[in-house]
């Protein structure tokens, strides 16, 4: 019998869609929230909301304990975990049991076989899935994992055993730099996992990451819903994803297909999991492929699962763990079209995709398509907070086609639609990678983004003279306006042409954008160019002709600061004048050597010992955001000559840690 009542013991992006699709189905929802969460999105989505504690993971949405009490107060019968947080934990999976509470997931045995990668590894091979050449043991003494590294083979993979998500992940490229490598990994695997046992694999040269959705029922059946293709990533963690994998055969996808079934089986699996294999470089031209890992939950990814099989995987869930036989046999399931999932993040590519930690003042996606060739999956909307606690996810992007043609058609349209302001993202960024002649043409592996850096990171993007026109329109339109005479804006002045400049800086550059207004009208100059211009604004959104061009574009002014959406582009501007130019030369000249925290976190160590000279690009201290570490290292030979930090301090962007002094 399908359950009434459940909570959903998760927040975002993936408690809206399990909110979503139970409100389908008539199951009365329950949201857990943070005091960081009071006002999120997935609380108003929810039928019924509790609060659980305050805002860092460990003491609310980790708070198994807490969560269960909810569910008896409130009379949940069952809990989705989503997928973080608790939804990989066999304790919690447990502790529902002996509630009486059912766990929508598989169960604690098949959780704690391949939790950890070292012990799931041995499994796998014993079951006959292919695994890729390394070292699984449980001997975690640096001085014999670095020998079996050796033995292995340069370049190795360090990844944390209890890991996921590319925390705790090294790729070692020469046996020098392998101890600090491990130091690291154990670090940050610790912090994330609470395990710092690491495991060592050949690292394969330009591979591909191909995963299977598989599904489980009570009653013996199991069936994989094919593969996506989650190749391209930054930091371990992936960008984009698709379905069906590029390039993939019939022959290749029915052994894959197999091999996670078996993997599946070999645990006694129940419900949805993926298990992802790594396919060599070649594409796998002999047909090899490497088990890696099984994720016992639901993916971050699984809508374009959904999309190339017209199936609700979060039903499938409920059904499934409801005590319901698989909806579907796998002669029955088919691939209709290509699907391609984007992640939109809180960061800066610019940065090495820092987190970007704020206010998101403004929000405008593409609309669903009818046709469902646009889905957009968000936790958030404009005027809520990306912050330091949680994982920087604004929303995930999918699009259909008929083929992988249309469904990057649809994709680059879709971005270009993509307006979010008030805090950096990597939207611009996907944009250029869907773009890009390797990724449109199907040649990818998880090395595109660094491969193609220069492409896909240029150093700096030129504002269009249209944009800078948009945003004097917009800043002469919010200009004030009163009663007086004295106010008027109609460009009238005895025997002159009234004009007036703006200064808006983008990065280094600073673009002067004159407007001058001869009566009744307006014209504009930037540089060589200069026209008439007239238009209207609505909002945020400018329409504008301008000599010979029609501008179309939102501007979203915040202070000082002025973002522009135009031509599917943003641009980041800053109002200025000669005072404040003025200033910050004098700050820029003031400022070297001090070196300013690139984003909020927590200082785990410091490296370098004051006054000891270090080369250019040697670790200074080492900080921690999202659970990622983050080094700081040297500008130029020289020395650190004080810290303004401590280990465990928790800081802000832009705080000084340090003052260095080059060497001369």
């Amino acid at each position: 019998m399908m359950f009434k009542k459940i909570l959903i013991a998760n927040r975002g992006e993936i408690a809206c869609r399990v909110a979503a699709t139970a409100r389908g189905l008539g199951i009365r929802t329950v949201a857990v929230y943070s005091d960081a969460d009071a006002d999120a999105k997935h609380v108003a989505e929810c039928d019924e909301a509790y609060r659980l504690g305050p805002a860092p993971a460990r003491e609310s949405y980790l708070r198994g304990d807490l969560i269960l009490e909810i569910a008896r107060r409130c009379g949940a019968e069952a809990i989705h975990p989503g997928y973080g947080f608790l939804s990989e934990n066999e304790e919690f999976a447990e502790a529902c049991a002996r509630a009486g509470v059912v766990f929508i997931g598989p169960p604690p045995a098949a959780i704690r076989a391949m939790g950890l990668k070292a012990e799931s590894k041995q499994l796998m091979g014993k079951a006959g899935v292919p695994l890729t050449p390394g070292y699984h043991g449980g001997n975690q003494d640096p001085a014999f994992l670095h020998k079996e590294a050796g033995r292995i083979g340069y370049p190795v993979l360090i990844k944390a055993s209890a890991g996921g998500g590319g925390k705790g992940m090294r790729v070692v490229e020469r046996a020098d730099d392998f101890a600090a490598a491990l130091a690291s990994c154990k670090r940050e695997a610790a912090a994330s996992f609470g395990d710092d046992a690491v495991l060592i694999e050949k690292y394969l040269t330009r591979p591909r990451h191909v995963e299977i959705q598989v599904f489980a029922d009570t009653h013996g059946n199991c069936v994989y819903l094919f593969e996506r293709d989650c190749s391209v990533q930054r930091r371990h963690q992936k960008v984009l994803e698709e379905a069906p994998a590029p390039g993939m055969t019939a022959a290749r996808r029915a052994a894959m297909g197999k091999a996670a079934v078996d993997a599946a089986k070999a645990v006694g699996y129940v419900g949805a999991g993926t298990v992802e294999f790594i396919v060599p470089g070649d594409a796998g031209a002999d047909g090899s492929f490497f088990f890696m890992e099984m994720n016992t939950r639901l993916q971050v990814e699984h809508p374009v699962t959904e999309e190339i099989t017209g199936l609700d995987l979060v039903e499938w869930q409920l059904r499934v763990a409801a005590g319901e036989p698989l909806p579907l046999s796998q002669d029955e399931l088919q691939i209709s079209g290509h699907a391609i999932e984007a992640r939109i993040y809180a960061e800066n590519p610019a940065k090495n995709f820092l987190p970007s930690i704020g206010t998101i003042t403004h929000m405008r996606m593409p609309a669903d398509d009818d046709h469902g060739a646009v889905r957009i999956d968000s936790g958030v909307r404009a005027g809520d907070a990306i912050s330091p606690h949680y994982d920087p996810m604004i929303a995930k992007l999918i699009v259909w086609g008929e083929d992988r043609a249309a469904a990057l058609r649809a994709m680059a349209a879709a971005l270009a639609e993509c307006e979010i302001a008030g805090l950096a993202t990597n939207v611009d960024f996907l944009g250029r990678v869907v773009a890009s002649p390797a990724f449109a043409g199907g040649d990818v592996d998880t090395g595109l983004i660094e491969r193609h850096r220069a492409l896909l990171l240029p150093a700096d993007v030129p504002v269009p003279p249209a944009a800078l026109a948009a945003a004097a329109f917009m800043l002469d339109a919010g200009a004030p306006a009163g009663a007086s005479p004295w106010d008027l804006r109609d460009g009238w002045r005895m025997n002159l042409t009234a004009a007036r400049t703006l200064l808006l800086r983008a990065g280094e550059t600073v673009h002067a954008v004159t407007l001058e207004y001869p009566r009744g009208g307006m014209t504009i100059r930037i540089g060589a160019e200069s026209g008439a211009a007239h238009g209207q604004v609505d909002g945020r959104r400018v329409r504008l002709v301008w000599g010979e061009q029609r501008v179309a574009a939102t501007v979203v002014v915040d202070g000082l600061r002025v973002t522009v959406f135009c031509g599917g582009l943003r641009h980041d501007l800053e109002r200025a004048d000669a005072l404040l130019l003025a200033g910050d030369a004098d700050d820029e000249a003031a400022g070297d050597g001090h070196l300013c925290a690139p984003m909020s976190g927590k200082v785990l160590a410091l490296v370098a010992t004051p006054g000891v000279r270090v080369e250019r690009g040697a670790a200074l201290l080492v900080m921690e955001a999202m659970k990622m570490e983050h080094t700081i290292v040297a500008p130029s030979a020289g020395s650190v000559a004080r810290f303004h930090c401590a280990a465990g301090d928790q800081v802000a962007e832009g705080v000084e840690l340090a003052l260095f002094e080059p060497a001369t």
